[in-house]
């Protein structure tokens, strides 16, 4: 195992999940990248997700009314998934997707919504809108509740164009409009009303009598559309391959301006644009077959540390590393909160155009916020990744600052940072002299010297960065 193969695997898992462990890493590195890959994207067929554990610390998931204990399951699982690709392109579309839960305050409508992702994140395009278009948060979100026919609602129709598959400047307002009369009749089962015992489930209902069945024409088509034809002339377009392409590129490789700016904005790297657009016409849409051009492009493995991490990214990348979270915690019922101080709350963002991501993430307050968060995990000299750290140094008879700093580095990456970040370190690191292992005294004194060097780390600039 070399040390570029161990740090592009790291690079792909922090990019595919939240990271993985240390000894999650060694084992990973000795197998090729590519059967890596090709495990990710194809996931077991069933969800390997048993809530009954977290039940048992949150019973208020089995009626819940707030997305709070959803957030902190959803975090859980994160770490945990036997299938972190699958878990990241919830995540992902969610941000591309976004419906928020303080418009209709639903609370159980939101985690069906975000475990449509799951079940349908790496289908073909055709099939996830589809879902999306059936899903009774995105339905009330964007108004096609009210849409019917006579009276059609353009707003899902908008930005089922704008924001979700072709982007600005390739469609017109007419198709629009054809779009708006071919989803009438799209709508939900109205639940049993909240009181007295809480939110229950919705389900889609497609409205015959309400959908305008007349002749439409939509991007140069003409015929009795529904919307599951709008889908399906939308996934033809080349437009919508580059538009998906660059949301992908943007989430999964390197940061780019707002999805706002992309009409007078040329991506940053046209030509990898170009190659998940070809994958998508090639594929006819298949995601699956997206992802595994991304992942093996030589411009994928090069772009290390060039995303700043989302809020949820940091919070379950902290709990990775730190290897706390391999049960349910009490302490999970905040993170949804925690997230929020951060800038980003699941299941709410602000507006359907999602986050502003990058490092629009990053000012005074939410920098202090993930440093605080995440430094506090791995505090405890006893904490796992504390523990392997120590462990680690004592198999090589690592003695000299120099070494700690090596190692905290290698632990929590592999990372490279800057000269001056290397010097704060080694600063730090040099202030107890050299390791020693003799006594009991000593290696707690190495435990502690490791978890100061490890919080370090964790706050450094190169370490937001994904």
């Amino acid at each position: 195992m070399s040390d570029d193969q161990r740090a592009l695997v790291a690079h792909l898992m922090r990019r595919a999940g939240a990271g993985a462990t240390p000894a999650e890493l060694d084992a990973l590195a000795e197998r090729p990248y590519d059967e890596i890959v090709e495990d990710l994207i194809n996931p077991p067929p069933t969800a390997d997700e048993d809530d009954d554990l977290i039940f048992r610390y949150f019973p208020s998931l089995a009626n819940s009314d707030t997305p709070w204990p959803w957030s902190a399951r959803w975090i859980y699982w994160m770490v945990n998934s036997e299938s972190p690709l699958r878990e990241k392109m919830a995540l992902f579309w969610h941000h591309v997707f976004a419906t928020a839960w303080f418009k209709s305050e639903h609370g159980p409508s939101m985690p069906v919504h975000v475990q449509m992702f799951r079940d349908h994140g790496l289908d073909n395009m055709r099939v996830l809108l589809g879902e999306l278009s059936r899903d009774p948060a995105m339905i009330f979100w964007l108004d096609n509740v009210e849409s019917v026919k006579g009276a059609p609602n353009e707003n899902y129709g908008r930005e089922l164009l704008e924001l979700f598959s072709m982007g600005v400047g390739n469609y017109t307002e007419d198709d629009i409009k054809a779009a708006a009369y071919s989803f009438t009749g799209w709508t939900f089962e109205q639940p049993i009303p909240l009181y007295p015992h809480g939110g229950y489930p919705s389900h889609f209902v497609y409205r015959e009598d309400l959908h305008d069945d007349s002749e439409k024409t939509f991007l140069g088509q003409t015929g009795q559309w529904n919307g599951d034809d709008i889908i399906d002339i939308i996934v033809q377009q080349p437009a919508t391959g580059r538009f998906i392409g660059r949301h992908l590129y943007n989430f999964f490789v390197k940061d780019e301006p707002g999805v706002s700016a992309w009409s007078v904005t040329e991506p940053g790297n046209p030509g990898a644009v170009d190659e998940l657009a070809s994958a998508f016409a090639e594929s006819n849409g298949d995601l699956r077959a997206v992802m595994r051009v991304l992942f093996n492009a030589e411009w994928f493995k090069q772009e290390r540390y060039e995303r700043v991490k989302c809020p949820a990214e940091w919070v379950a990348g902290a709990y990775k590393l730190s290897g706390k979270l391999g049960m349910p915690q009490p302490e999970m019922w905040n993170l949804h909160l925690t997230m929020g101080a951060m800038g980003q709350t699941l299941m709410d963002p602000p507006s359907v155009e999602g986050w502003h991501t990058g490092k629009e993430w990053i000012d005074g307050g939410t920098l202090m916020e993930r440093i605080n968060f995440a430094s506090k995990l791995v505090s405890d000299p006893s904490t796992p990744v504390v523990q392997e750290l120590v462990s680690r140094l004592q198999e090589r008879g690592a003695s000299s600052p120099d070494e700690l700093v090596d190692a905290a580095l290698d632990i929590a990456g592999p990372l490279a940072v800057s000269d001056n970040t290397r010097a704060a370190l080694l600063e730090a690191a040099s202030a107890g002299g050299d390791l020693s292992y003799g006594s009991d005294e000593d290696r707690d004194a190495v435990g502690e010297r490791a978890a100061q060097a490890l919080r370090l780390v964790i706050a450094s600039p190169e370490y937001q960065f994904a």
